[in-house]
């Protein structure tokens, strides 16, 4: 099953976060120190954890200042739902449920599941009880005895069905016979529970578990590993499950690692090794000739009788090449330590079935902004290959640029309204936004002295919609951006003359721009001088024969008015509108005032699968003949 929505109630800072919608690979938490984002992470993982057994408590997790006032009004805190989550079912689980109890079974696409403070889980299947009853009642009841039957939409009631019909057939041997042989039927499929039981039989083990890891989740430099692999998730610390998930690597719980046999022992602890090494090796740039060395010792102890134990330890060095030394594993760097305790962590999940969520607080925070990167393509290769990942971050260097679909902001507002996590990019407070625009900056930074070709637009709703359309064109074979271009948003149609100033004889520069009546004197002289070929001043009218042009209307106008709507909740018709100038000039004309132009873009961007297969072919050969116009003033 799929993770697809969250929802956090009552949790330390947040009171109630909504539902927060989960992509189908990574989502971004984002927000700045005590915003609630290992709140919304240490709640999912108590749903349904994968190591560990943490639970909820009223004293230690209900907000404070809300507890008392919420027991006076008469609230049940103990029945409140601190986490829920909908889950989409695949088709192996809806094969898995229609095994037990026929086809049809599944009727709704999503599961609900849900914990209280009591620690109690609960369900909506979207299963239908009364199609599992007409299976069965069609398999396993004889043609001419179903119409006795008729009417029962649950096993209970069948079963209810059932016993008056043998009261009234005490006298009829054969009757009795063939009703006791549907009841025994029932009693074969469901055994001595329930529909509802035998049908969480069925899901449970599909469910995914959540892995949570924190930087309190590192590998200790020496673990004892007779109590790490007996003592259990109850009386383990988080370092020793990490520890423990290192020796089952290892092969431990077969004692391949406590064999007495020096040869096997140090053949098994190679195997592990090579193993952790390979993947540090690729995913660590800082430092590539490190090699992971653990080793098993022996520790003696007097117990309280004055018996001497000989306890085997784990002892983990890190050999480093470069500098022909091995050091203990807790006196390199805290980067290092979190990434190596992670692999190891997940190598006990990595190919479990179903898949963990991986659920990561903070990673990668003490790693370097390059290495920090090296742990984003990691994700990427490594994890989403089966794994769901939600991280928190404050980092710029964490976050995608590419992928703001996936980001979530998470801000606490205040203690009326608590946390808050929202997909929209809009914040009041700066500290907030923060990440996201570091990681456009250094993005953008990056482009500009790599990229030779850039093409520069006014804003973001520029950028997202030539992008968007460009890639959509190119999936279907016709007129593109050709890939050399890197689009550069730079804030307005007033910042492009400096901007070209600074760096247009630096790089081939074109420039998009809206046909406005006030002409474009300052970048006419800028091309006259020297800095932008003239060839690369491209004004969108040019392409819809009229003076005045945004990038906006290169859509049609119900399809722009589409995502509008979709965009403020409105419903505006074109007949509403009036005058034949630029879609939005005609929009902020009816409203009164200006509107904000990325928010449509930010609906095509997030629903583009949705909205690009509709758009008509006249909008479709309008960009086309667009990308033809930029790409003929590449430089080559």
């Amino acid at each position: 099953m799929k993770l697809r929505t969250v929802q956090v109630k009552m949790f330390r800072n947040i009171l109630d976060s909504t539902e927060v919608a989960i992509e189908p690979k990574v989502t971004c938490l984002v927000g700045k120190n005590e915003s609630g984002k290992t709140a919304f992470l240490q709640a999912l993982w108590r749903l349904n954890p994968a190591r560990l057994k943490p639970a909820f408590s009223i004293p230690d997790h209900y907000p404070a200042w809300l507890e008392k006032r919420h027991r006076n009004e008469g609230r049940v805190l103990e029945e409140v739902r601190a986490i829920q989550a909908v889950f989409e079912w695949e088709e192996p689980d809806r094969n898995a449920v229609e095994q037990v109890f026929g086809q049809g079974v599944v009727k709704d696409a999503s599961l609900t599941l849900w914990k209280t403070y009591e620690n109690k889980l609960g369900w909506s299947s979207g299963c239908d009880e009364g199609v599992a009853v007409s299976n069965f009642l069609g398999t396993a009841v004889p043609k001419e005895m179903r119409k006795t039957f008729k009417g029962a939409t649950t096993f209970k009631e069948l079963v209810g069905f059932i016993q008056n019909e043998l009261k009234n057939a005490a006298d009829d041997a054969e009757q009795t016979t063939l009703l006791q042989g549907v009841a025994a039927k029932i009693t074969a499929l469901l055994g001595s529970g329930t529909y509802t039981q035998k049908l969480f039989a069925a899901v449970e083990p599909r469910l995914p578990r959540f892995f949570y890891f924190a930087d309190y989740s590192r590998l200790p430099y020496t673990a004892r590993i007779e109590h790490v692999l007996k003592a259990g998730d109850s009386n383990l610390s988080d370092e020793e499950a990490t520890a423990r998930a290192l020796l089952r690597l290892g092969g431990a719980e077969d004692e391949y690692l406590l064999n007495p046999d020096y040869e096997r022992r140090k053949r098994e602890l190679e195997n592990v090794s090579n193993e952790l090494t390979e993947d540090v090796r690729k995913y660590w740039s800082q430092n590539p000739d490190l090699r992971v060395q653990p080793e098993i010792t022996q520790k003696t102890e007097v117990r309280q009788d004055g018996q001497h134990a000989v306890l085997d330890e784990l002892k983990v060095r890190i050999w480093d090449n470069r500098h022909s030394l091995s050091l203990p594993f807790n006196e390199h760097s805290a980067g290092f330590q979190w990434f190596f305790s992670f692999l190891a962590a997940f190598s006990e999940y990595e190919h479990q079935s179903p898949p963990v969520v991986i659920l990561l607080d903070e990673p990668a925070v003490g790693l370097h902004a390059r290495a920090q990167r090296d742990f984003l393509r990691f994700i990427e290769e490594r994890l989403t290959a089966r794994c769901q990942v939600i991280y928190t971050t404050h980092s710029p260097f964490m976050v995608q640029p590419g992928h703001l679909e996936r980001v979530r902001m998470v801000e606490d507002r205040s203690k009326e309204e608590g946390a808050t996590v929202s997909s929209e990019v809009l914040s009041r407070d700066p500290d907030t936004l923060f990440p996201l625009q570091g990681a456009l900056g250094y993005d953008l930074a990056q482009h500009l002295f790599v990229a030779e070709h850039n093409l520069v637009v006014e804003g973001p709703a520029d950028f997202t919609y030539i992008l968007l359309v460009s890639d959509w064109l190119r999936e279907k074979g016709r007129t593109a951006l050709d890939p050399r271009w890197s689009i550069v948003p730079v804030g307005g149609a007033d910042v492009i003359p400096p901007f070209v100033a600074l760096l247009g004889q630096h790089l081939n520069v074109t420039v998009l721009l809206d046909s406005r009546k006030e002409g474009h004197q300052r970048l006419e002289r800028l091309a006259k001088d020297g800095y932008l070929n003239k060839k690369g001043i491209i004004l969108l009218g040019e392409f819809l024969g009229r003076k005045l042009a945004d990038i906006e209307d290169l859509f049609s106008v119900p399809e722009y008015l589409e995502l509008y709507n979709k965009a403020f909740g409105a419903s505006l018709a074109e007949a509403t509108l009036t005058g034949n100038d630029p879609i939005v000039s005609r929009i902020a004309r009816h409203l009164g005032n200006r509107f904000d132009h990325g928010r449509p873009a930010d609906v095509l961007l997030r629903q583009r699968d949705t909205f690009l297969p509709k758009l008509s072919e006249a909008t479709l050969k309008r960009f086309e003949k667009l990308f033809e116009r930029i790409n003929s003033t590449l430089i080559t």
